[in-house]
């Protein structure tokens, strides 16, 4: 009996290790990757970082906070829809309405890790634009929930040098979820 019960006490063992190591290796994945030294040059819609150097991370509540108290301005950096590629060339399409934080701008395709020179002006212009020229205001970027836009944006926002930047991870998507309202809105203008 005694050699049935090592047996017995052996098997419960490697399962549990088994279980454990399972779930070691889950927790691996549903963690957030590394902050990089550089812009997020790809895979855009992938989990982000826990952090930003030199920025503020905010949840739905702080970001609520900041929204309702009007501390700071919201910029929206999530990319424009593109026209389906199986549609056909005669199909009309309109894009969807992007549906935002109110009061917030937007300022589409600024996300990316490179930006075309035009692409970069229009990012600054806009953040000038909104500012009024002021590099202290504090200035809240998102997108949507696993979207590297914002936090590309936030990072190049610091590199402009502005000084209060914070980064809404959770994006519309996640402010919509926590029971927040939203409005419709139009991209900001090139000039």
């Amino acid at each position: 009996m005694s050699g049935l019960l090592k047996s017995t006490n052996f098997v419960v063992i490697a399962i549990a290790a088994a279980a454990l190591a399972f779930a070691l290796a889950a927790a691996a994945q549903e963690s957030s990757p590394a902050e990089p030294e550089g812009y997020r040059l790809e895979n855009y819609h992938a989990p982000t970082p826990d952090t930003l150097k030199g920025a503020t991370v905010l949840d739905a509540a702080r970001a609520f906070e900041l929204w309702n108290s009007k501390e700071a301005l919201f910029i929206d950096t999530v990319a424009r829809p593109s026209r389906p590629t199986n549609l056909p060339k005669e199909a009309n399409w309109q894009a969807p309405p992007r549906l935002d934080i109110p009061g917030s701008i937007w300022l589409p395709d600024t996300g990316f890790g490179e930006l075309t020179p035009a692409a970069l002006h229009y990012f600054e212009f806009g953040l000038a634009r909104a500012t009024a020229n002021n590099k202290s205001k504090p200035l809240v970027f998102y997108c949507r929930t696993n979207c590297w836009a914002s936090w590309n944006a936030g990072k190049r926002a610091l590199a402009l040098g502005y000084k209060s930047v914070s980064w809404y991870p959770g994006g519309a998507d996640g402010w919509e979820k926590a029971g927040h309202p939203l409005e419709e809105r139009q991209p900001e203008p090139m000039d």
